[in-house]
């Protein structure tokens, strides 16, 4: 009975077919990724769209806090304008010309009334107002002022625009500048200049009147605003993080924003949105800063969430595939495992089944089913291999019977020539021969022993027939091959008896090896006359034939035992010898190296050396 062993590619491929496991995994995969993709790219593109409404509602809402304080210091610049006009105010840049004393008193009183009227007390917006005489070197103030009228501090602010800090008094605690100011005098339409008799109206408001508004800004929105001017202490609300604040100020020194415009910057290692608008009277710019992850944590957090959900669905996934594997897949894969081996030839395979279930059932089943084949084949295998060794033992009966007739009619012979040395030689000879004959606990030998044997036997010979010489060339790794006892004894034999002792010219016997395609190849030459080619041919079939009475025994014999031990790959093949006699190849499979270049269908026979010429 023979049994393809399957590949190691026929079993993964077998295994890969019925993989349950991988195919639910895969089923999982295949679920739950799209559903990962399309949420993903909504969460992406609600987090764009909200990114997009951050930007949009935090620069409109800085621009309306921009608007309010350019539409505050507009009402200031007209209100100047319109009290230079004022009679009051034209009346008191001349009191030194006319008019007595409580006229004077009563016009200045009139000045004051008006710009307190206008300095909005009650408001988050408080003006300053002054008015300065340049005819009566004199100065009306809404609020008091240390100092007294200083024409040089006209002149040097004298500039059409609104300047920060010059000439007030600095924050105590900060530094900073205290006040904004913008002079104002209109001489003869020429405004902005001083002649010598010009009326100067002074506007400004302190600091603490952005830092009100950018207190309002704060109340109702999420960011920190405060007042930028490249090169000033910027104005801060007064809850604002001043060391954040700091950090974002010195990275709008290194890299500043436009006038009007919108950046995300790292700051502490979180991104914030920074907005600019810039003033339409003031140098300087409003900035706020809004944390992006203050605004868009909900978003982030639902994100997350939703990631953690699937994580968790996903995990119960595998746990539901794992729970099925133990349950189902591994019984079914060690089911398959068994046949697999019951299929290579190995029976004794048994399954056992941890729980009692379907599986545990069909585990029985196939145990006595293994079971019942392992017996049978068994006693099949037992009854071939007694067949076998009674075929050797008979094999090797009919041999050493025959050599033994052969050195016994030599002894005689040698005894009746009187040739004392040639029996002595030829009885040390045979009885070493059948010493190693008589060793029967192993039925195969070392390659290296049968050489021995030969030795012996070709020096008996070259003793009874002085013309034989004999060359012995095998290699030393095939001298380790183990090969049936006798089995080149014969055909040496022959090449003596039907080769050189037929030929009156020479006697010369190589024996020759080498590996080839995958098996071992022994050739066994004799110079005798040897046979034409419809003999060989005749011959070669022969082997293959049963044994009958016109055969000889030895040669017959011989390939049935190469046959029996190495299998029908194996054998004997006749032909003409290079130097003109009798060749016999012997041909048995290199196991080693068929096991682990081809299956065992892959193998064929050795070609015949081809001729020496």
């Amino acid at each position: 009975m023979q049994s393809i062993a399957p590949t190691a590619a026929s079993r993964e491929k077998t295994r890969g077919r019925f993989s349950l496991f991988t195919k639910m995994n895969s089923l999982i995969v295949i679920l739950f990724l799209p559903i990962v993709l399309a949420y993903t790219y909504s969460n992406d593109v609600t987090f764009h769209v909200v990114s997009r409404e951050l930007q949009t509602s935090s620069a409109r809402q800085l621009t309306f806090l921009s608007g309010q304080i350019d539409s505050r210091i507009s009402q200031m610049m007209d209100f100047s304008l319109a009290f230079s006009r004022d009679p009051n105010v034209q009346d008191f840049n001349g009191l030194n010309l006319w008019g007595d004393r409580y006229d004077r008193m009563q016009i200045r009183y009139a000045v004051r009334e008006k710009m307190v009227l206008q300095s909005g007390v009650t408001d988050i917006w408080p003006a300053r107002y002054a008015l300065h005489s340049q005819q009566n070197q004199e100065v009306i103030a809404n609020y008091p002022r240390s100092s007294q009228y200083d024409e040089a501090y006209l002149k040097r602010n004298m500039t059409g625009k609104w300047n920060y800090g010059d000439g007030g008094v600095g924050d105590a605690e900060t530094g900073e500048p205290s006040s904004f100011y913008w002079f104002y005098t209109d001489s003869l339409g020429r405004p902005g200049l001083l002649t010598g008799s010009s009326a100067v109206i002074e506007a400004s408001f302190s600091a603490d009147n952005i830092r009100n508004m950018l207190d309002t800004y704060k109340a109702g929105g999420q960011g920190d605003p405060f007042y930028y001017h490249q090169g000033d202490v910027p104005i801060l609300n007064r809850t604002a993080d001043r060391r954040l604040t700091q950090t974002l100020v010195q990275e709008l020194n290194a890299y500043p924003l436009p006038r009007t415009g919108q950046r995300i910057m790292e700051l502490q290692g979180q991104d914030y949105l920074v907005s600019s608008v810039g003033s339409a009277h003031l140098d300087g710019q409003l900035i706020d800063f809004v944390p992006l992850g203050k605004v868009l944590g909900p978003i982030a957090f639902s994100r997350n969430l939703f990631y953690l959900s699937i994580g968790l669905l996903f995990v119960l996934g595998i746990s539901a595939s794992l729970l099925l594997y133990r349950n189902v897949q591994r019984p079914i894969r060690k089911l398959m495992n068994g046949l697999l081996r019951v299929q290579s030839g190995d029976y004794s395979v048994r399954l056992h089944a941890r729980s009692h279930n379907e599986f545990s059932f069909v585990f029985e089943r196939f145990n006595e089913m293994s079971q019942r084949i392992q017996e049978l084949i068994e006693n099949v295998f037992n009854e071939k291999i007694r067949a076998r060794e009674a075929t050797l033992k008979q094999l090797q009966a009919q041999i050493n019977p025959h050599f033994l007739y052969n050195c016994l009619g030599y002894i005689i012979n040698m005894a009746q020539m009187k040739e004392e040395e040639a029996v002595v030689s030829m009885a040390f000879n045979l009885s070493a021969y059948y010493r190693y004959t008589t060793r029967m606990e192993k039925e195969i030998a070392p390659l290296q022993d049968e050489v021995k044997l030969l030795i012996n036997y070709l020096d008996i010979q070259k003793l009874r027939n002085g013309r034989i010489d004999y060359r012995i060339d095998l290699p030393d790794e095939m001298r380790k091959a183990e090969i049936p006892r006798l089995m080149l004894q014969p055909i040496v034999e022959n090449a003596v008896i039907h080769g050189v002792a037929k030929s009156y010219t020479a006697g010369e016997i190589v024996i020759a090896g080498e590996q080839r395609e995958g098996f071992y190849v022994i050739t066994i030459d004799d110079d005798g006359p040897g046979l034409t080619a419809e003999q060989y041919e005749a011959l070669n079939l022969k082997m293959q034939e049963e044994l009958q009475e016109e055969m000889g025994c030895g040669l017959w014999n011989t390939y049935q035992r190469i046959v029996h031990q190495f299998g029908s790959r194996s054998g004997l093949k006749f032909g003409p010898s290079p130097s003109g006699g009798f060749r016999t190849e012997i041909f048995w499979q290199n196991e080693a190296e068929a096991e682990w270049n081809s299956s065992p269908q892959e193998v064929s026979y050795p070609k015949m050396k081809p001729l020496q010429t």
